[in-house]
């Protein structure tokens, strides 16, 4: 029979169930916190044990905790949302005051703050002044100029660092000015956040949110400011780059314009370098724009860095760019005849980015010369735009290639998906098998060899960059050995030097990356430690030396166990015995080459071995003590290499 006291139980169990299934159709629901307060509440009016009412006060604090947790993800979700869409609209707008309006509009909005604005550095004035703003109300506030160092936002645009401020108005730490202390008080501003706009290294402005009371910018919104700012650096440095693009295009159709009313011949050249320019705005390559260049003047074309080096050709053979020709084209601004051609330099302002070649056209009219003379100037706007497109890019994956080699402050890694979704976007999928190389050259400056390592690297789908001072690839391959061989010939030869490259993999995945960099460093050491200079390989390459290496064995204990009393002899005495033995094998165990070697009588030599055998043992020079001793001598040049 059920008693009284197991009805009871069952009761509150089941009120209990009840309360426990509300909590998780809550959550589910996503209901507000103090949707939360009712089960508890329930479960008080329905007289719980006060096990069962700890146990539902405990899940009633859980899932309060669950859902601060999902709210956290949904904001964090929501302000990346915002922040692709942000980057998006930014690419997509060709005006600068619009980019700049949109920025701030979005930083107001972004943050939540009562007003966000935008200052611009002035390397002429050497300050930095309020270019556009979004919630502000003073006329003062909006024709601010700020002093390098002075205010905040001053400070930032000095330092290129986020400061942020709960009450700017009473904060010591910034160089107050009346100026700037009068305008932010009219303004009402109290809580400041100001992040820098950067462009490489270059700071380019200031981006701000501020509040009207009190505020502190906890690191999210630091961290979501200083995101929206890169984008919006990069988008300001685009319009820029096109408004000046847009300039050239409009001096040059109102020379156009001029030419139409001269004569027919001059309409022509209008028409043709519509054509061109119109190839460049539809995202022509060089090679495209050299054909179109060949076919409006009848001859062929030759397009050629400033070193030299062909970037397009059209109807004609191979043909070396003449550099008087050059000299005198970018002395004079004018296409010049040089034996049988006609070149003219490829210049942005005083920057030569290069030169074109016309061939087959002994003879050229003014109309086709200043057709010929505008064709390089629109390839200088292709090549100024294909360079600000590479050196983004470049950016991109040489902070990719930074984070994928550098352990992070705690001893770990950076996010490994996190890293993998990055390379995806840049076409690289690390999941694959994966060489690290580092190389160096005594050649300097190292410019040209670094813009080699890149071309190469782009050329086998990896990347490439400099981490720890050398020029470091990372490459999809099986085989790092017989890669970094290949690279130090290739990247020898274009560099004019001997290139050595130390190598280490394959490596999947980005967690194996770090470890795999330090051990093609210590291969690169070995190579020039073993006097293979100039070569390329891998810890396996190395032999014996390798296996060594590769294991991560006690080198140091290794060259101890063998040559420890030698050592010591000559750090207590001064003597040279651990020279005079690696001058001896070095030179095939010859009494009479090794004395030569160290320019002594060989008497000295026969004595310092004698003193070498005293402390190692009659049997030093058998072949197996030999051989150890030899790869002692190796591991201890390594030492000290």
């Amino acid at each position: 029979m059920t008693t009284v006291n197991d009805r009871t139980y069952r009761a509150a169990a089941h009120s209990a169930m009840v309360a426990l299934g509300q909590l998780l159709t809550l959550l589910a629901s996503g209901a507000s916190a103090e949707q939360f307060t009712r089960p508890s509440a329930d479960a008080a009016t329905a007289q719980l044990p006060p096990e069962e009412r700890a146990l539902l006060e405990d899940a009633t604090r859980i899932a309060l905790e669950i859902r601060r947790t999902l709210d956290q993800h949904r904001r964090r979700e929501a302000e990346l949302a915002a922040l692709f869409d942000t980057a998006s609209d930014l690419a997509a707008l060709r005006d600068l005051d619009a980019v700049l309006r949109a920025i701030v509009h979005r930083a107001r909005t972004l943050v939540g703050t009562d007003a966000a604005y935008l200052s611009l550095n002035d390397p002429v004035a050497k300050d930095t002044y309020m270019r556009v703003t979004d919630g502000s109300v003073s006329a003062r506030f909006q024709q601010l100029r700020l002093g390098m160092g002075e205010g905040l936002g001053g400070l930032v645009a000095q330092t290129a660092r986020p400061y942020t401020s709960a009450d700017y108005q009473t904060d010591p730490r910034f160089k107050h000015t009346r100026a700037i202390d009068e305008a932010v008080l009219e303004e009402g501003l109290r809580g400041i956040l100001g992040v820098p706009l950067r462009v490489g290294k270059r700071v380019i402005g200031v981006l701000f949110a501020a509040d009207r009371t009190t505020r502190d910018f906890p690191p999210e919104a630091i961290a979501l400011l200083t995101s929206l700012a890169d984008h919006a650096a990069v988008a300001i440095d685009s319009a820029r780059m096109l408004e000046e693009t847009r300039s050239a295009l409009v001096e040059l159709n109102t020379a156009n314009e001029t030419a139409r009313a001269h004569s027919t011949a001059l309409r022509r050249a209008a028409d043709a370098h519509d054509r061109l320019t119109d190839l460049v705005l539809r995202g022509a390559t060089v090679d495209d724009l050299v054909r179109e260049i060949a076919a409006l003047l009848g001859g062929g074309i030759a397009l050629h860095d400033p070193d030299g080096t062909e970037m397009a050709r059209a109807d004609t053979a191979p043909v070396t760019p003449s550099p008087q020709g050059i000299t005198a084209s970018r002395t004079g601004g004018r296409a010049v005849p040089v034996d049988g051609t006609w070149v003219c330099a490829v210049l942005a302002g005083s920057e030569l980015l290069g030169s074109i070649v016309l061939t087959s056209r002994a003879d050229l009219a003014d109309p086709d010369r200043r057709l010929f003379e505008r064709a390089a100037l629109v390839a200088a706007l292709l090549l100024l735009l294909r360079r600000t497109v590479a050196e983004a890019e470049d950016r991109v994956r040489g902070e990719l290639l930074d984070d994928l080699l550098t352990r992070d402050k705690t001893g770990g890694r950076h996010d490994s998906g996190s890293l993998a979704l990055r390379a995806r976007k840049l076409g690289i999928n690390l999941s694959r098998p994966h060489a690290v190389l580092t190389l160096d050259t005594d050649n300097e400056p190292r410019s040209h060899l670094f813009a080699e390592a890149v071309r190469h690297a782009r050329s086998l789908g990896g990347l490439a960059g400099i981490h720890d001072g050398h020029i470091v690839l990372l490459v999809p391959s099986s085989e790092p050995g017989a890669l970094a061989a290949e690279l130090a010939r290739d990247l020898g030869k274009a560099a004019g030097a001997p290139v050595t490259v130390g190598s280490a993999g394959p490596a999947t995945g980005p967690e194996q990356l770090p470890g795999t960099y330090t051990e093609a460093g210590r291969c690169l050491n070995a190579l020039h430690a073993l006097g293979r200079t100039g070569d390329g390989s891998d810890i396996a390459g190395l032999g014996f030396l390798g296996v060594l290496l590769g294991d991560r064995s006690d080198l140091d204990g290794f060259v101890r166990r063998y040559l420890g009393p030698v050592l010591a002899y000559d750090q207590q005495r001064g003597t040279e015995l651990v020279q005079t033995l690696d001058a001896y094998y070095t030179h095939g165990a010859s009494l009479s080459k090794a004395k030569d070697a160290l320019h002594v009588h060989v008497n000295t030599v026969v004595q310092r071995l004698d003193r070498v055998a005293q402390l190692l043992g009659a049997d030093w020079n058998s072949p197996t003590r030999a051989l150890e001793l030899q790869l002692a001598l190796k591991l201890h040049r390594l030492g000290n290499h």
